[in-house]
């Protein structure tokens, strides 16, 4: 049977052009993939900002470029609190926030970020991706048709920056203090006032006196905002979040489009970064707290047992009447609580007795 020529190139071209886009959804490096990832940080901000860069960097080299991000800084492309939607809605593939400033949308996700006497760095990635904790965040922003990842950790923080010493949980009675979240809800509980300041403002708060006290970040962060200089005593230890991850957030479809190996690049880049944040804040703080002291001669205070007491009793029951209120925190809380007990009773008889021991 005769060959009909015109036919056969026909259709070898449709096969060609259906090939390209193959390749394209794919991504391959003659058609990469181009993502977006939006940030609730500036682009240049330590840690936060420049851990988003690095995170994308990442994902762009391991993938031989198949799939690139261009991130796109606080207020570039939407307002730092605009994240969750833009990437919920496809606007960008990607975000990097906390999950904590969901909390409005849904309060179980304030556990995927930090809650006051919660958990430490070291615990929280235990509890994540040994615990249920991540299959439990999954399951949550699945109904917003996001997939979080872990995507770095702030360690311990400090407590903040006060104007005058406390020895009592009757100083904090009237106390303006810039507390943001949970932990200012805890402050309000007894007596202080929480007030409501943008980070670029605390300087300037602190120093007229609009504000007694201003809670930032820890050491090397609040050194560059210049806190030492408008407030005379530093209180530790961060009791309202002592361990507060970060958030790599991902529009569902788009991750679910991606061939296997580009979700795994994907996944192990925000695996690599919740280390590689940890280590640039563990690092650069202990070079602030030296710095501070020796430099500026700025006051570290221990908060009174007593003080510290009345923090904690009040943190669980502000956590507690989260849970309480929200079925899907109750379960969340629920695993959080049972996987601290275990790792406290272990951290008892290792981290803790290590360093009481003085090496």
């Amino acid at each position: 049977m005769p060959i009909d020529r015109r036919r056969v190139l026909v259709q070898a071209a449709a096969l060609g052009g259906a090939a390209a886009l193959a390749g394209c959804a794919r991504g391959t490096s003659a058609h990469p993939l181009h993502w977006h990832m939006v940030t609730a940080w500036p682009g240049a901000s330590p840690g936060f900002g420049t851990g988003a860069r690095r995170l994308a960097q990442w994902i762009e080299t391991a993938s031989n470029g198949r799939l690139r991000v261009t991130v796109h800084g606080g207020f570039e492309r939407v307002a730092p609190f605009g994240v969750f939607d833009a990437v919920a809605s496809g606007e960008a593939q990607m975000g990097h926030s906390a999950a904590h400033y969901w909390q409005a949308r849904a309060p179980a996700a304030v556990f995927f970020a930090t809650v006051p006497f919660g958990l430490t760095a070291q615990e929280m990635s235990g509890w994540l991706y040994q615990g249920g904790g991540l299959a439990l965040w999954r399951e949550l922003y699945a109904g917003f048709g996001l997939v979080p990842f872990p995507a770095g950790n702030t360690g311990m923080q400090t407590a903040g920056w006060y104007n005058r010493e406390i020895t009592s949980t009757s100083d904090l009675v009237g106390l303006k203090i810039r507390m943001p979240g949970l932990g200012g809800e805890v402050m309000r509980s007894l007596g202080a006032v929480p007030v409501h300041v943008d980070g670029s403002q605390i300087y300037t708060a602190l120093k007229s006196g609009a504000l007694d006290a201003a809670e930032w970040v820890a050491p090397f962060h609040d050194a560059a905002l210049g806190l030492h200089r408008v407030a005379k005593y530093c209180y530790y230890p961060g009791w309202h979040e002592p361990g507060t991850s970060l958030e790599c957030i991902v529009n569902k479809t788009a991750y679910e489009a991606l061939p296997e190996d580009l979700q795994t690049i994907v996944s192990l880049a925000c695996r690599a970064s919740n280390e590689d944040v940890l280590a640039d804040f563990s690092s650069r703080n202990a070079t602030a707290a030296v710095a501070l002291r020796r430099d500026h001669g700025a006051l570290f205070r221990l908060f009174p047992g007593t003080v510290l007491d009345a923090l904690r009793s009040a943190s669980e029951t502000v956590v507690a009447n989260l849970a309480a209120a929200d079925p899907f925190a109750a379960r969340v809380h629920d695993s959080y609580r049972a996987w601290r007990k275990g790792a406290r009773a272990w951290q008892g008889l290792s981290d803790v007795t290590y360093l009481q021991a003085g090496s």
